[in-house]
């Protein structure tokens, strides 16, 4: 079924092309539901800015982020997914079917409704970040620590995603060097008496990460740290009415082999603010109690880092992405009658 008609009804649109929305699309596809794939702003997620990736289940001599992502697009469309470019902007979830509105005015319609657009790392906007994100500067401690054994690296944040990344990198570095713009820590008690009481952690307060050296082929050597005692010390170089202020800001180069962002990440939900579904303070989408997907509004279901605060591993996403397109058809198959001529009546109870 094409979606360039306003009347034609996808049994499943999945929003996301990262590792839980192709997940979810292999076994939709397999399903013989013809899943619609949107593809946001950034295709493939995260997992594209990660040079390799070690932790994924049959990879034993690892494999590339950009690499796992598009033999997962081609398993997808073997199946018989479809894909295409275009970011959420609106959606209609009052009403059956759903409607999905693009930010170029069109729309699409569906039955169920598979939400995979994963969470964005906060960046920092240091210089080089750009080019060097993946290649040395990560924001996950936990797909990228490994690579740093015996490095000297920094994280950057005062808050407890910091603090965890700090204590895991320690298990694999020779020293971590946490980055905070204040002079106190944002993290829990409990987590910064962690950090704080082990040994290879130290601290540089009222500082904060201005530029960051290296190349894609060397990957990261060092950085440029400022500071400043009242703190937010790049606020104070931007003062361009305070010279004086200004002026006060110390520069520090650093040698060090590896860049950590723990500053948080912003699930990727607001085109659902406004509709039926629930979402938790942090912005993630909130599913039911139990082992499933599905969320408070029938027919519409969380996959990947979306939905999940905690875990934000390719592997775990992988997981939901396939729960997602189980209860899914489930949940088609309960409302539409679905059978495996993908003949779908009326719902038969909502």
């Amino acid at each position: 079924m094409s979606e360039d008609s306003n009347a034609a009804v996808r049994d499943v649109v999945i929003v996301g092309s990262g590792v839980a929305g192709l997940s979810a699309a292999v076994y939709a596809a397999r399903a013989d539901l013809e899943p619609l794939v949107l593809e946001g702003p950034e295709p493939g997620g995260q997992l594209t800015l990660t040079t390799d990736v070690e932790n994924y289940l049959g990879f034993p001599e690892g494999v590339g982020g950009m690499e796992l992502i598009q033999r997962g697009k081609e398993q997808a469309e073997r199946f018989g997914a479809e894909f295409r470019h275009g970011t959420v902007e609106g959606a209609g979830l009052e009403d059956r079917p759903f409607e999905l509105e693009f930010a170029n005015g069109d729309a699409v319609r569906t039955r169920a409704l598979i939400v995979a657009t994963g969470a964005s790392a906060r960046w920092v906007g240091a210089d080089g970040e750009d080019e060097l994100m993946g290649y040395g500067v990560s924001t996950c401690a936990t797909c990228d620590g490994a690579f740093h054994r015996g490095d000297d690296v920094l994280v950057i944040g005062g808050g407890d995603s910091a603090m965890e990344e700090a204590l895991f990198l320690a298990k694999f570095a020779d020293s971590v060097t946490v980055v905070h713009r204040r002079n106190e820590l944002r993290a829990s008690e409990v987590m910064a008496r962690r950090a704080r009481d082990h040994e290879k952690i130290a601290f540089r307060w009222n500082a904060e990460l201005l530029e960051i050296h290296g190349s894609r082929d060397d990957g990261v050597t060092g950085a440029t740290l400022v500071s400043h005692p009242d703190g937010h010390p790049t606020g104070k170089l931007e003062a361009s009415a305070a010279p004086r202020v200004a002026n006060e800001v110390e520069r520090e180069a650093v040698d060090v082999g590896g860049i950590f962002y723990g500053v948080g990440h912003v699930p990727n939900t607001g085109f659902l603010e406004n509709t039926p579904v629930e979402l938790a303070d942090s912005g993630h989408l909130e599913t039911l109690e139990g082992m499933t997907t599905e969320t408070a509004v029938p027919g519409v279901f969380g996959a990947g880092d979306v939905m999940d605060p905690d875990y934000r591993q390719a592997v775990t996403s992988a997981g939901t992405g396939s729960m997602a397109a189980l209860d899914a058809e489930a949940w088609l198959e309960s409302q539409f009658g679905y059978s495996g001529s993908r003949t779908l009546a009326e719902p038969t109870a909502q």
